[in-house]
């Protein structure tokens, strides 16, 4: 019997409700591409094979391999790879996202499946998460909420709220309660700006988070608080803000203001 795995941040969904709920919210059709990260003991993934043309399985875990292989060796629209999704270049065609993912690369793949496919031209149609219930909100976060995470991915989609997933979803039980999540990702990011300018815009923005913008927009940039703040002002916002209670629309602006 395979047990979880504790270093690959493992736990296995096995409440039958709950992958249904994740079923219909991925809205899949017959000629579908699925890309499921982390498929574990195939719970959501047979129900994914039953729905869409493929699925690409990303297994991490080498002891699980042989057990996936075996398992849908019958099923010719699956497909498993031995590799660390963070690392693997998606298809070039049309593909949708659907995994229970390890909590502790929770926005490293975010950035490497929104952030770094908009820059290959190369997004997913969308994505289905279940996260930590905690960051789940923080991404579902509107203007005076923001955080890194929740601008990367109101920049490239629209966040869903999908369900609350209780811990005895799982085995073995997870330390924190988990929600799922349906991101669908925008054709263009929201601001037609240089995206590798803009995230570092937003890094040093939020480096140290009770500061006021302007005080963290002067350690970077040749200018005195000051002076940034009466550029805010003319821009119409708040001189005194912090980078959490920005709008997307606001950080253009500052992006024109002060990167061109």
């Amino acid at each position: 019997m395979i047990q979880a795995k504790k270093s690959l941040g493992q736990n296995f969904l096995e409440d039958e409700n709950t992958l249904l709920h994740i079923i219909e919210a991925a809205s899949l059709l017959p000629n579908d591409h699925v890309l499921e990260i982390g498929p574990g003991k195939g719970a959501l993934t047979d129900k994914l094979l039953d729905k869409a043309a493929q699925v690409t399985a990303l297994e991490l875990d080498e002891r699980l391999i042989s057990f996936l292989k075996k398992r849908y060796s019958g099923r010719k629209n699956f497909h498993l790879l031995h590799i660390d999704a963070l690392s693997y270049k998606p298809p070039s065609t049309t593909y949708k996202i659907v995994a229970n993912i390890p909590y502790y690369i929770t926005s490293p793949l975010l950035r490497h499946y929104l952030f770094e496919q908009f820059l290959d031209g190369n997004p997913p149609k969308s994505i289905i998460f279940m996260l930590q219930k905690e960051v789940a909100q923080k991404i579902m976060a509107k203007k005076a909420k923001h955080s890194l995470l929740s601008l990367q991915v109101h920049m490239f989609g629209e966040p869903k709220w999908i369900c609350s997933v209780e811990k005895r979803a799982f085995n073995p039980r997870p330390k924190v309660d988990s929600a799922v999540i349906k991101i669908n990702v925008n054709e263009k990011a929201k601001l037609d700006v240089d995206l590798k300018k803009l995230f570092w815009l937003f890094k040093v923005s939020f480096a140290q988070k009770r500061k006021k913008l302007s005080k963290n927009l002067s350690n970077v940039l040749n200018l005195q608080a000051n002076e940034i703040k009466e550029r805010l002002t003319k821009l119409g916002i708040n001189k005194d803000i912090r980078a959490e209670a920005l709008s997307i629309e606001e950080w253009g602006l500052i992006y024109e203001a002060f990167l061109t």
